[in-house]
């Protein structure tokens, strides 16, 4: 975490109401054994107020359709056409009834049609605007999806923990635990997100994850601004997973075969 982080002022999520907000920032990845590699590349996301869009949809969000930037419901829990309404089956199911105040999802977008997200992060509030769960969902590049649901005794900036159970990179073994830090701040008047994800597996630390951006409200324009900085954002994701594979494996990184993803969708 850098020391901008560090002395920014902590406030949790905008208020309950506040329209689509796009972030542009960093994804920071660094493999630490059993040789050391790393990057950092530019990025931008989404981060949407759910129940807000069902009751007053946004016009500038292009969403369930084709733009250049885009929104797909499709892309995220059970493939519904209804994200939230998946959501919310989830919580009440896992017994989370006091998320009664605003769903934020933070997600990549489809660029030009084409989506990839390797996670998202659903922020489940109370009417008070505290945390009341965090859902992880990830993706891998096999067409698998798992969730981790992060409930109980929540809240920015506090360490939350989940056992690993689902298979993202053949140069990792699915076991040990990952270790989330979610963090919402401000800083001369620019709000700021930051999630770190840290996997440890049975001998210690092993990856370093961080994705951080600076919020924008939505808007036509600065979608337009985000795509042409970056206008093959989603393919240049699949492309480097690839890339940096390829380096791991020239650097004789151990290779673990798939195993079969785990019987339940959802793990807590």
């Amino acid at each position: 975490m850098s020391s901008r982080d560090h002395h920014d002022t902590a406030y949790g999520s905008p208020a309950s109401g506040s329209a689509p907000m796009l972030g542009r920032g960093t994804v920071h990845h660094a493999r630490l054994r059993p040789t050391r590699h790393a990057f950092n590349y530019p990025t931008y996301f989404l981060l949407l107020p759910m129940r807000q869009l069902r009751s007053q949809p946004d016009a500038a969000l292009a969403r369930n359709r084709f733009a250049l930037v885009s929104f797909h419901d499709r892309d995220h829990g059970d493939g519904r056409t209804d994200a939230l309404a998946w959501l919310e089956e989830l919580l009440a199911r896992e017994g989370i009834r006091e998320a009664d105040g605003e769903i934020w999802l933070q997600c990549y977008p489809r660029v030009l049609g084409y989506a990839f997200k390797p996670v998202s992060f659903w922020y489940c509030h109370r009417r008070d605007g505290s945390l009341a769960a965090i859902v992880v969902e990830v993706n891998n590049t096999f067409g698998e999806r798992h969730c981790y649901l992060l409930a109980g005794d929540i809240a920015w900036g506090r360490e939350l923990q989940a056992t690993k159970v689902f298979h993202v990179s053949p140069f990792c073994r699915v076991e040990g635990r990952y270790r989330f830090r979610f963090l919402r701040t401000r800083r001369d008047r620019v709000e700021r997100t930051v999630v770190s994800i840290d996997h440890d597996d049975d001998s210690g630390p092993l990856l370093r994850t961080s994705v951080s951006g600076d919020l924008e409200p939505f808007t036509p324009g600065g979608a337009r601004r985000a795509f042409f900085g970056m206008p093959l954002m989603t393919l240049g994701i699949i492309a480097r997973i690839h890339w940096h594979a390829l380096r791991l494996w020239i650097k004789r990184v151990p290779w673990h075969r798939k195993p079969s993803p785990p019987a339940a969708f959802t793990s807590r």
